[in-house]
């Protein structure tokens, strides 16, 4: 495998990697026009453009078929990998990127429009990418593609103390989780003597776990460190309900959705519930680094579940409420990822394993909660902002049909049914559930345990913002404003939100999510 074959790879996977270009060749195009021209529209609609077109794109290209091409030497050389994971992470990365457009379009001052979008699309094609990298060195770069114009982000919609603070903490926070994240890739590079994952997972998968050095465990703790900065798990949540309340509000829902998206991906790749189909996983998934994996991830749903839905309950700023709920839903993704190994190694081909319903949670959480930032965003004027609880009270009355919606986005958020949330929470709580008897059988039921009073907890704080909603009248009722596009992005959501709960879209995304949970085909590009 040398030079030759690293070119030929990187040739024929070249025309799939033009989404993102377009993505990136279109943000230089904004950084560089709005030094003549700082008007919103002609780049926002040149983005969304760029953005319906990379779909198309992705969709055109199709996922790979399952077993073409699937021992191909490449998948040991190139950076890239092209597999039903990749493709799902792509859809997810350029649809909610059109969502986010327009979010942001009448939410960031005009003078700062372009550089913010600019900023954005960046951080898309950087999700994106995270989906498709095949080796430690793409896999950092791709993440540092978020972290590093999400610090502009935060920072560009307002210059007041807040953000500056938000920009800061953010900063100095992310740098310490890259740290972490590269100290653990340093050793897994010195532990498999190569950077690309397909050969570290073959490289690991070759030796027996009783024979594996303490070092493996080190690499565990170092890559989920680094990694928990980015989906908000507790202990490493700490920055979360600052640099939120600090953000502008379409700066606080990027957070909470696209970060955590690539860290669980990339759990999912350098961990090994992904594995290419040219590798094995005579270990069983997950289990690359040991069988401790489960336990390990098994704790950290449990606190972050309890640190996010308890300290919501305390909380009047709705961007700190909605931060503690952001922390409080990856301890509930957190329990479909512990559980995959185990209903994996059962051999379960029917129902949701846990890295399906791992995937279609995401999709989920990403629909209620960017819903529920984007009401936030529509109702807030620069004369009075919706910060707190207390704005809200009214709105029924004011602002009916908004109002009606948010309720929507509350509800998945608890997840009654009839709501994606619901349908999510459904797949992982009886997913853990189903995990066999065996020396842990006693774990996973008393984890899913956890998870629904867990449930029932975020339910009070979800249903005191609509008592507020419905039997409050406010002395100064809500304005709001007249926006299209953002109205737009709420309604999408809302849209998203019914219709993955209910057959035919629940059915076609929980295949697409089995596609992906399942990506043995590492088939490179005809």
């Amino acid at each position: 495998m040398g030079t030759e074959s690293l070119s030929r790879a990187l040739v024929e996977f070249f025309p799939h990697l033009l989404p993102e270009g377009i993505l990136v060749a279109i943000a230089c195009v904004v950084f560089l026009g709005a030094t003549t021209r700082a008007g919103r529209n002609l780049w926002y609609l040149l983005s969304l453009g760029a953005l319906a077109t990379g779909v198309l794109l992705i969709i055109a290209q199709g996922p790979p078929l399952s077993g073409s091409n699937s021992n191909r030497p490449e998948t040991f050389a190139s950076p890239v990998l092209f597999d039903n994971l990749t493709w799902f992470i792509r859809l997810l990365a350029f649809g909610g990127g059109l969502v986010f457009v327009l979010f942001s379009w009448s939410e960031v001052p005009e003078k700062q429009a372009a550089d913010f979008l600019g900023c954005m699309l960046v951080t898309i094609a950087g999700l994106s990418m995270c989906g498709s990298a095949n080796d430690l060195i793409g896999l950092f770069l791709s993440l540092e593609m978020i972290s590093i114009p999400t610090y502009v982000l935060l920072y560009l919609p307002r210059y007041d103390e807040a953000s500056q603070e938000a920009s800061m903490k953010y900063f100095l926070l992310s740098i310490f989780s890259s740290a972490f994240l590269l100290f653990g890739f340093s050793y897994l590079y010195g532990l498999a003597g190569t950077t690309n994952l397909s050969g570290i997972l073959h490289a690991l998968d070759t030796t027996d776990v009783r024979d594996r050095p303490a070092l493996a465990s080190v690499v565990l703790i170092m890559v989920v460190a680094g990694l928990g900065f980015k989906i908000t798990a507790a202990p490493f949540h700490f920055y979360a309900p600052d640099v939120y309340q600090g953000a502008p509000t379409v700066g606080a829902a990027l957070l909470a959705f696209i970060p955590k998206a690539a860290g669980f991906v990339a759990l999912l790749r350098v961990l090994g519930f992904v594995f290419p189909a040219a590798v094995s996983a005579r270990a069983g998934i997950g289990m690359a680094f040991g069988d401790q994996t489960p336990i390990l991830l098994c704790f950290l749903a449990a606190v972050t579940m309890f640190v996010g839905n308890l300290l919501a309950l305390w909380q009047d700023n709705l961007k700190r409420l909605f931060a503690y709920s952001s922390i409080a839903h990856a301890g509930y993704m957190l329990i479909a990822l512990a559980a995959a190994p185990l209903l994996r190694q059962a051999g379960r081909n029917e129902g949701a394993d846990g890295i399906e319903a791992l995937l279609y949670y995401l999709v989920a959480y990403g629909a209620m909660t960017v819903g529920a930032f984007a009401v936030i965003s529509y109702l807030s004027t620069p004369e009075r902002p919706i910060e707190t609880v207390d704005d809200l009270a009214g709105l029924s009355r004011s602002h009916p049909g908004v109002a009606l919606l948010m309720v929507l986005f509350l509800f998945s958020l608890i997840g009654i049914p009839l709501t994606a949330g619901f349908t999510g929470k459904f797949l992982i709580f009886f997913g853990a559930l189903a995990v066999p008897g065996g020396e842990r059988a006693t774990l996973f039921p008393i984890l899913a345990v956890l998870g629904m009073i867990n449930a029932a907890i975020g339910a009070w704080y979800y249903l005191r913002l609509v008592a507020v909603m419905y039997l409050r009248t406010s002395v100064r009722p809500v304005e709001g404003k007249w926006c299209p596009a953002g109205l737009a992005a709420v309604g999408i959501c809302a849209l998203l939100t019914l219709g993955l709960s209910l057959p035919p879209g629940a059915d076609w995304l929980v295949q697409a999510a089995r596609k992906a949970s399942g990506a043995t085909t590492a088939a490179a590009p005809k």
